[in-house]
């Protein structure tokens, strides 16, 4: 049996054909080490301007509210008879911070730690009894809105001796810096400090 010969030009096209798909791969295992992704993290964190301001933009911060309701009353002795007037006043009294009094450096910022100083609780709304809620529970006589205002101004102080208390105070601090731990917690802040200003 004839083995039959391979042309010289037929041999010399498998021979390019072979160098040629040797060359294509080459080419394509180079790009593929070249054009590589490299993942990598970046352990540092960064608090920006941006996000600074939105924060101290929030303005009036509320962490506490307290309700309460006082019966105000008050006699004027006449020559026949007294007159008497009675009212209840309610009122909620807000307690919070204002974003907006925090010092030049109220947040100081060192690698994964944070340290963040607050302006004091204070209370957020002066006006904090509920005038359409009040009620005249007893009235005899003539009464002016002189002593009415006199009466509204009794039960004011009232609520704010029987609602800022140091208690309630320390419940709003509190019920603030858990919010605020919890805000740079996710910023990913390892070590977070919270204190509240004197001033």
């Amino acid at each position: 049996m004839r083995i039959p010969k391979i042309s010289t030009l037929r041999w010399m096209a498998v021979v390019c054909a072979l160098v040629i798909t040797i060359i294509i791969l080459v080419y394509f295992i180079s790009c593929s080490h070249h054009n590589s992704v490299k993942i990598s993290t970046d352990d540092k964190i960064n608090i920006t301007p941006e996000q600074i301001a939105a924060i101290k933009n929030i303005g009036q911060w509320e962490f506490l509210a307290v309700s309460d309701e006082e019966m105000v009353d008050t006699i004027r002795k006449g020559i026949f008879s007294d007159d008497e007037l009675i009212r209840i006043y309610y009122g909620t009294l807000r307690m919070g911070i204002d974003m907006h009094k925090v010092g030049p450096h109220w947040i100081k910022i060192k690698d994964k730690d944070i340290e963040v100083i607050l302006p004091p609780i204070t209370l957020l709304d002066n006006d904090f009894i509920d005038e359409a809620r009040t009620i005249s529970f007893f009235e005899s006589g003539r009464w002016t809105e002189n002593d009415k205002q006199d009466m509204y101004n009794r039960a004011y102080l009232l609520m704010k001796e029987k609602c800022l208390t140091h208690e309630n105070k320390k419940s709003a601090e509190y019920n603030a810096g858990r919010q605020l731990y919890s805000l740079f917690k996710n910023m990913r802040y390892e070590n977070i400090k919270i204190r509240f200003s004197d001033k």
